[in-house]
């Protein structure tokens, strides 16, 4: 009974607040700010891109100008004249021939008493 007694004076209690108007107190402190959350998961990896297009290829570069004919060497020098050579040596004198063998003398003609005279032209 000791409960029954307890109940009876809290509904009653209950009861009678329930009929009285009576304006509010001053607001109380501010509560603590309550624990932050647990992060999140992480999203999943996005897909890898497309590789992208190929360049294109640079156009083809001028040929270079020709370059110049060099200048043409000058004539080299005239050489010296070689030297004189030497005379030959003298040949030797080929030996004296032998005399020859004396002739005789021719037969003696006869005299007719005409002499016939040849007198070459003067020049």
């Amino acid at each position: 009974m000791k409960y029954s007694k307890l109940i009876i004076a809290t509904l009653m209690t209950l009861s009678l607040s329930a009929c009285f108007t009576v304006p509010a107190g001053p607001p109380g402190p501010q509560g603590n700010t309550g624990d932050t959350g647990a992060t999140g998961h992480t999203g999943h990896t996005g897909a890898t891109g497309n590789t992208g297009a190929t360049g294109y290829t640079g156009a083809t570069g001028n040929t270079g100008a020709t370059g110049y004919t060099g200048a043409t060497g000058g004539t080299g020098a005239t050489g010296d004249t070689g030297a004189t050579g030497n005379t030959g040596a003298t040949g030797y004198t080929g030996a004296t021939g032998s005399t020859g063998a004396r002739g005789n003398t021719g037969a003696r003609g006869a005299t007719n008493g005409s002499t016939i005279v040849v007198v070459p032209p003067a020049q």
